[in-house]
């Protein structure tokens, strides 16, 4: 896939509002000001966006979506920061489950591969688990190569 480029715009003001990238192939890096950053995605990258705010009373919303870049002509959806959209594969609120999101990509990295290569219905899964109160089934390096050549017939 080639030619579309979604553009993530992240925010950071120290203890107010923390937004990050946990990981992302990006291909493209434009500092706005010193406050805000983009960052450029090709169609097919999968990136994740963690978006964290506070109040004079502590947290007041955290969460994360791993996301994949879509190409024109695809189906996706609108996400906050991320211009035009992107296809949803996990998303999980409050901090708790962000923290078991983290400890999921932690695990795939531990198995030796890129969270941005692991297979996109790794992230979907991960996600139906975490939503069923269930822990997700590690990533594998078989599992990862099922993907790569799965991928490679499409």
């Amino acid at each position: 896939m080639t030619g579309a480029i979604t553009r993530v715009t992240l925010t950071w003001i120290e203890g107010e509002i923390e937004q990050w990238l946990r990981f992302g192939r990006d291909v493209g890096d434009r500092i706005i000001d010193r406050r805000r950053r983009e960052m450029s995605f090709a169609a097919g990258s999968v990136f994740a966006l963690v978006r964290w705010t506070s109040n004079e009373y502590g947290t007041a919303t955290s969460d994360i979506a791993v996301l994949r870049a879509v190409g024109p002509s695809e189906p996706y959806s609108t996400t906050p920061l991320v211009e035009p959209g992107a296809e949803l594969l996990l998303r999980a609120s409050t901090w708790r489950k962000v923290e078991q999101v983290i400890q999921a990509i932690d695990a795939v990295e531990a198995a030796g591969v890129d969270p941005c290569d692991a297979a996109p219905d790794h992230w979907r899964h991960v996600h139906n688990r975490l939503a069923a109160g269930m822990r997700p089934r590690d990533y594998s390096l078989t599992r990862h190569r099922a993907w790569l050549l799965r991928r490679a017939l499409a």
